[in-house]
C-alpha cells in the first residue's frame, strides 16, 4: 500500500481501532467521520494518536462531501454503514441511502480519483443462516433482515465496478466482531454491561443462534493484510476463527469470567422475526489464510476477558437498563 490512506467509518467501534492500527505501522491516514454539530470525534476524540490523525467531518450519503475527502488518496478502507439490524426493520430506507448509496460514492469518487485499493467492508450477515459448515465465500449470499440485504448490495455494487471499470476493489467480511468500544446493540456488551450493573436478572433475545467471533484487534490486522495482498482484488474474503459457539454458551462462558451468579430471562422485543433470524455461522477461513500473513492472537476467553476490563472502565459509555435497538 501506498502511505495515504482514508478511513471512512472511522469514529466507530471496528474503524477506530483500524485507523489507530495503520499511523502505529506508520500510514498517513485521512479520518472521515460523521459530521455533527458538536465536533465530536466519536472514539478518536480519546485516543493517543488523534493528533497525527487528519480527521474530516461530513456524510457518506453526501458525493462531494466523499469526492472531495478522498483527494490525495491512494487507499479507502469503507467502513462506514449503518449496521443494527433491529434499527433495519425499522428503517429500511436509511440503510439504503447509508449503505447502498454510501457505497457507491465511495466506488465513484475513487473511480473519477484513480485509487490504486478499494476495501469495502461487508458482513457475514449476507450469508444467512448457514447452509453448510464452515462458510466459505461461494456461500449463497440470502437477505434475512433489510441490512443485510443492503449489505449484499453494496457487495455486488463493488464488485460490478471491478468487473466494468476495472476499480481495484476487495471486500472484506468480517463475522461476528467484539471487544472494547462495541455498542451495547451487540450480544457481548449487552450481557457484561447489565452484569455489572448488578442486574440479577439478564434481559436477552434468542439463545440458540451460533456465532464465529473475533477480537477486534486481529479483525483489524486482517482488514490491512487484505490490503496488502495482491491476489485479492475483485475477491471476497472472509474474516473469522472457523469456530462458533451459541449465545447460550456464551452467556456462560462470560457469567464464569466474572464470577457472576444471574438468570436469564428472554425478552420479545429483542427476538428478531423467524424468517429473519440468522441460525448459525461459522467462518471458512481457509482464503485469508491461504493469501495473508494473517494469524488471529486472541482466542474467545482472552478477548472476553480484555472486554470485560475495557468496558468495567468505561460503563459511563453505557445505558443497561435500555434496550439498544
Amino acid at each position: 500500500m501506498k502511505d495515504k490512506i482514508l478511513v471512512t467509518g472511522s469514529a466507530g467501534f471496528i474503524g477506530s481501532h483500524l485507523t489507530e492500527l495503520l499511523v502505529e505501522q506508520g500510514y498517513n491516514v485521512k479520518a472521515f467521520i460523521h459530521y455533527n454539530s458538536r465536533n465530536n470525534w466519536g472514539w478518536l476524540e480519546e485516543s493517543q494518536y488523534k493528533n497525527g490523525i487528519e480527521i474530516i467531518a461530513g456524510d457518506i450519503r453526501d458525493y462531494d462531501s466523499v469526492f472531495n475527502t478522498m483527494k490525495g488518496c491512494d487507499n479507502v478502507f469503507h467502513l462506514a454503514a449503518l449496521i443494527g439490524i433491529p434499527y433495519s426493520y425499522i428503517s429500511p430506507l436509511a440503510y439504503i441511502r447509508t449503505n447502498i448509496e454510501g457505497t457507491y460514492n465511495i466506488l465513484q469518487a475513487a473511480k473519477e480519483l484513480e485509487l490504486e485499493n478499494v476495501l469495502i467492508t461487508s458482513t457475514s450477515e449476507t450469508y444467512g443462516t448457514a447452509q453448510y459448515v464452515p462458510i466459505d465465500e461461494k456461500h449463497p449470499m440470502v437477505g434475512q433482515s433489510p441490512y443485510s440485504a443492503s449489505k449484499i448490495a453494496a457487495d455486488h455494487l463493488a464488485l460490478s465496478f471491478y468487473r466494468s471499470f476495472g476499480l481495484p476493489v476487495k471486500i472484506v467480511r468480517p463475522f461476528n466482531v467484539y471487544g472494547p468500544r462495541q455498542s451495547a446493540r451487540a450480544i457481548i456488551p449487552t450481557i457484561i454491561t447489565q452484569i455489572l450493573n448488578g442486574q440479577k436478572i439478564i434481559k436477552l433475545g434468542n439463545l440458540k443462534p451460533t456465532r464465529d467471533l473475533t477480537f477486534v484487534k486481529d479483525t483489524v490486522k486482517a482488514f490491512i493484510e487484505i490490503a496488502k495482498s495482491d491476489d485479492l482484488f475483485g475477491e471476497t474474503t472472509n474474516i473469522g476463527m472457523n469456530e462458533d459457539i451459541s449465545i447460550e454458551d456464551l452467556v456462560k462462558l462470560i457469567v464464569k469470567l466474572m464470577n457472576a451468579n444471574i438468570k436469564i430471562k428472554m425478552e420479545e422485543a429483542r427476538i428478531r422475526p423467524e424468517k429473519s433470524e440468522v441460525e448459525r455461522l461459522r467462518c471458512d477461513n481457509s482464503k485469508i489464510l491461504k493469501y495473508t500473513e494473517w494469524k488471529p492472537e486472541y482466542n474467545l476467553e482472552k478477548g472476553l476477558l480484555l472486554t470485560i476490563e475495557w468496558i468495567t472502565q468505561n460503563m459511563k459509555f453505557y445505558k443497561p437498563k435500555i434496550y439498544n435497538v
